[in-house]
């Protein structure tokens, strides 16, 4: 293999998108995880990377199924920029299930990759690549991780770069969490539970005042999955066509907007102009 497929200085990166790596390595964030999120997991990435977005963080993942989908997703939804890192060229795409999602970062944000062009994915690849997005960032936030983990990998190249190291907890009986457990009793690990925390976490001494956490009006788990999906890819402030919101989920538009009615009937979302946004949920909240 050549030198900076062993994790050294990489040799070049190839980017694809209309941002500028400079730029949006300036204020990143690394959210990631495990490939079998659970439900729990993938929306606690999705919140994160909502916020990290919506306070102009740039969320950077590795594309994968699960947590980085998630945090990829979640970033889009708030109209955040996002960087995808991959372990194939960067004209390729890996997995085949997330062309979609691929294809629209690349059209919105980045993504990168110190492999050549053409190049096929390979396991040292993955576990070089693990290095780039904690470098990338300012701090790596682990949702969800076994205790075999690849985003282990990440955290540990994190920790090696003097970057600040995050874990959310799970349930002690969750094998999917037992790694980030692992990171925060053993490698010290900031415990944080929301997006508002990791910015603290990230953010300059004074910088970023910590907000505490608002009670839904609907629990979030009285939603379908794809309800909770769709849900995510809704922008906060700026209202989205259904097509959009449809392209960031990664569902048939006809679902979307099946799923958006259906939110709207709830007090989830608003609907005017032909555009959809989260609703003030304040405005919703039951009376005692």
């Amino acid at each position: 293999p050549c030198l900076h497929e062993r994790g050294g200085t990489p040799v070049g990166l190839w980017v694809k998108g209309p941002g500028r790596l400079a730029d949006l390595t300036a204020r990143a964030v690394a959210v990631v995880g495990s490939r079998s999120a659970t439900t729990y997991g993938a929306s606690v990435a999705g919140d994160i990377a909502d916020t990290l977005g919506e306070a102009g963080h740039t969320v950077v993942s590795g594309a994968a199924f699960g947590i980085d989908q998630a945090a990829h997703r979640g970033a889009l939804a708030a109209d955040g920029p996002t960087i995808a890192v991959l372990a194939c060229g960067a004209d390729r795409v890996y997995p085949e299930a997330h062309r979609q999602l691929i294809d629209y970062i690349a059209e919105v944000g980045l993504v990168v990759s110190e492999a050549a062009p053409g190049c096929a994915p390979t396991r040292i690849r993955f576990l070089a690549r693990n290095r780039l997005i904690a470098a990338m960032s300012h701090g790596t936030v682990v949702v969800e991780a076994a205790i075999r983990s690849g985003a282990l990998n990440t955290a540990n190249w994190a920790a090696g770069l003097s970057r600040t190291l995050m874990g959310v907890p799970g349930p002690v009986t969750s094998a999917p969490s037992a790694g980030v457990h692992q990171l925060i009793r053993v490698r010290g690990a900031l415990l944080v539970t929301d997006g508002h925390e990791v910015l603290e976490a990230v953010a300059p001494a004074g910088t970023h005042t910590l907000r505490h956490a608002q009670e839904p009006t609907r629990p979030r788990d009285l939603l379908t999955a794809e309800q909770r999906q769709v849900l995510d890819a809704v922008p906060v402030r700026r209202g989205a066509r259904a097509a959009k919101i449809a392209h960031t989920a990664g569902l048939a538009q006809h679902r979307v907007e099946a799923a958006l009615i259906g939110l709207r009937a709830d007090g989830f979302v608003e609907h005017a102009s032909g555009r959809w946004r989260l609703a003030d949920l304040l405005s919703v909240v039951p009376p005692e």
